[in-house]
């Protein structure tokens, strides 16, 4: 029997560590909790809250592929989201109708504009770097959002699109009770949205923590180093780009399926997606994956229930004036927060954990 090289027994101690950690139990709870939200707390704003939560997650960590993991700052991730709902709008409803070939085939259509668009844009912006590649892409987000607006014709402009979904999706689809709970066409599109993302987030981790993974790693850490080795860094770029925005197409044509509703200001602002991406992907901790999970349900919770203190200030203190006043500017709360999260998670939730958690096996040794 040959002796195992040092890359096998890591990947061996891993693989036992994968049943027996702490993280993997963890992981296995937030699963069944969105498995089960639907039955525990069946209201529309928390079932909603939720598969956003799942929906923003999986972008955040698809951008992190590019930003924690490659080292390549893109203000265009948004557009591809957009891309990906307008095509799935496009076939549902403006141009098709709502079937499930047509739905089929608005994702294909989606994720072929995507892998076209981040080749082109590969090309033509990689020629530069850091600082310039970011401009560069915000300068295509911008135009794809004037674009929008302007082929009113097109797009439906302001106004944006309306979906209906097909068969089993619809909202009027009800094929009764189970456990108590209306198994409606909603529910069955939230258990669709949640498996899929399931498994576009497996797809990212075995990407990153593949050779193909590791060479991105070296190349964001010391990409002249990488070329001394003899990679071809801008194909390594350009596949992390393809890859990426790829997958934020497909979770922007779920977005879609989800909202029944389609236009510029929510699938394709860079102030409204880009932003609270990139508030995600800190909150988070960049170069995590897992930490996409942690921004997404911290900034979308408290932009959901922070605007409800002040009714609840005002029903249990109806006296305290100035308390209703700081509570109507919430934002200025969720700024607090999010300062409060930073110096105390300076690398992000997940990646401070990490941090901490790998300064304490070097104290302790297993």
């Amino acid at each position: 029997m040959t002796e195992q090289t040092p890359v096998q027994i890591v990947r061996e101690q891993e693989k036992r560590r994968l049943f027996t950690s702490g993280s993997s139990f963890l992981k296995l709870g937030v699963l069944i909790l969105f498995l089960l939200v639907p039955f525990l707390l069946p209201s529309y704003k928390t079932v909603d809250l939720a598969i956003k939560i799942v929906i923003f997650a999986s972008l955040v960590a698809s951008f992190d592929i590019l930003l924690g993991y490659t080292g390549i700052l893109s203000f265009g991730h948004g557009m591809f989201f957009g891309i990906g709902a307008y095509c799935v709008a496009f076939l549902l409803e403006k141009y098709g109708s709502p079937t499930y070939l047509n739905l089929i085939l608005g994702l294909l259509l989606a994720a072929v504009v995507a892998v076209v668009l981040a080749l082109i844009i590969s090309f033509i912006s990689l020629r530069v770097k850091a600082i310039f590649f970011a401009m560069v892409t915000l300068a295509l987000a911008e135009l794809a959002i004037v674009l929008a607006n302007k082929l009113s014709h097109v797009t439906g402009g302001e106004d944006g699109i309306s979906i209906s979904m097909p068969g089993i999706f619809s909202v009027a689809f009800n094929m009764g009770e189970f456990m108590g709970i209306d198994i409606t066409g909603r529910v069955i599109t939230y258990y669709l949205i949640l498996f899929t993302c399931l498994a576009l987030f497996l797809m990212m981790l075995r990407f990153t923590h593949s050779p193909l993974g590791r060479v991105l790693q070296a190349i964001r850490d010391n990409e002249q180093r990488a070329v001394a080795l003899g990679y071809k860094t801008f194909i390594f770029q350009t596949i992390s780009i393809t890859f990426g925005c790829l997958l934020a197409t497909l979770i922007g044509g779920l977005y879609a399926m989800w909202v029944g509703y389609v236009n510029p200001e929510s699938s394709l602002e860079v102030m409204a997606i880009m932003l609270n991406v990139l508030l995600m992907v800190v909150i988070g901790g960049m170069g995590t994956l897992y930490g996409g999970i942690v921004g997404a349900a911290f900034l979308l919770i408290t932009q959901t229930f922070l605007p409800d203190l002040q009714h609840l200030a005002q029903n249990l203190l109806p006296g305290a004036t100035l308390l209703h006043n700081m509570l109507e500017r919430w934002l200025l709360l969720f700024g607090i927060l999010f300062i409060l999260v930073v110096i105390f998670f300076p690398k992000g939730v997940i990646g401070s954990v990490q941090d901490y958690v790998s300064r304490r096996k070097k104290i302790i040794p297993e």
